[in-house]
């Protein structure tokens, strides 16, 4: 409600597949008071849908995807359609609706993945770095912002502990896992930042801490017992959101990372004042080696908010 109201926008269209979801959204933001509001049903897999909607659309932040690791291990060929062949939909709806700027969201389980749902967010990503040497007289701009767990959101750890909670035991794949932590109004923040820096190709990577999930289990649940079930197929120990490769050709900010594309598609040197400087080779943002931690109480303040 504070980023609405933040921005003078003319219109502000939610597409997806899900009419409970819209319906429960248009309950908490109804159009008799939020008059920029559109709700439209539709699946990026439905190239002419995405033509109607992207009518008139300046700016996308495109976060369609399957996104539940085991459950793409079985079902690959729907992922793909929907992460990849979606992607592409999005893509070329975009350049052909003359959309200004693209933001599509990543993942840090897009970087060296091992798994189906990781490699279609590569690809993904791709794709979208690519879509600025094709847009032609458009000028549609393409960037990527890659980031880690969503506190909250739908299918996170979060919700999924609560509801062991009841029945007393919390069922931890392995005690050495970490993630990385972001609050669903930060990660809103930082997109919103990313489209005025954005130039097209980019992957923006905040700065964001670091968390164990057996201390966040803890944080969650501090009553109950744990259980160790080993980790699931497909899943890492620790993330990555910025790959020694990466490196090479990143620049870091006062609060995120910014990974510059080996082909650039601009002709306007990027301004690198205010402390922006060259990322060190060799570095990479892990998630066992942040050096920014929530601890005990930061994460039992964060649940509970």
């Amino acid at each position: 409600e504070i980023r609405l109201s933040r921005y003078n926008l003319k219109k502000l269209i939610v597409f997806s597949r899900d009419e409970l979801k819209q319906y429960e959204m248009a309950q908490v933001f109804p159009l008799e008071k939020y008059p920029c509001m559109r709700y439209f049903l539709g699946d990026v897999r439905d190239i002419d849908r995405l033509y109607r909607v992207f009518d008139g659309v300046d700016y996308i932040i495109h976060a369609a995807a399957l996104k539940h690791v085991p459950i793409a291990e079985r079902n690959p060929i729907e992922v793909v359609k929907t992460n990849v062949i979606g992607a592409e939909n999005v893509i070329n709806a975009s350049i052909d609706s003359g959309v200004e700027k693209v933001i599509a969201l990543s993942t840090d389980k897009a970087v060296n993945p091992i798994n189906l749902y990781g490699a279609t967010k590569l690809c993904s990503d791709k794709l979208f770095i690519a879509a600025n040497s094709y847009s032609g007289s458009k000028k549609t701009k393409f960037s990527i912002v890659r980031y880690g767990n969503v506190v909250g959101s739908r299918g996170s750890v979060v919700p999924l502990f609560r509801s062991m909670r009841e029945k007393g035991v919390i069922t931890i794949t392995d005690t050495r896992m970490t993630r990385f932590w972001i609050s669903l109004e930060q990660g809103v923040d930082f997109v919103l930042n990313s489209f005025n820096l954005m130039e097209g190709g980019e992957i923006f990577v905040p700065k964001i801490p670091s968390m164990k999930i057996i201390d966040l289990a803890n944080a969650v649940a501090p009553d109950c017992r744990h259980e160790i079930v080993g980790i699931r197929p497909g899943e890492k120990l620790h993330e990555v959101l910025l790959t020694e490769d990466d490196s090479r050709h990143a620049l870091e900010y006062d609060d995120f990372y910014i990974i510059e594309p080996e082909f650039n598609w601009w002709t306007n040197e990027r301004t690198r004042d205010n402390g922006v400087r060259p990322v060190k080779e060799g570095f990479i943002f892990k998630s066992d080696t942040n050096t920014l931690w929530l601890g005990a109480d930061e994460l039992t303040s964060l649940v509970n908010e």
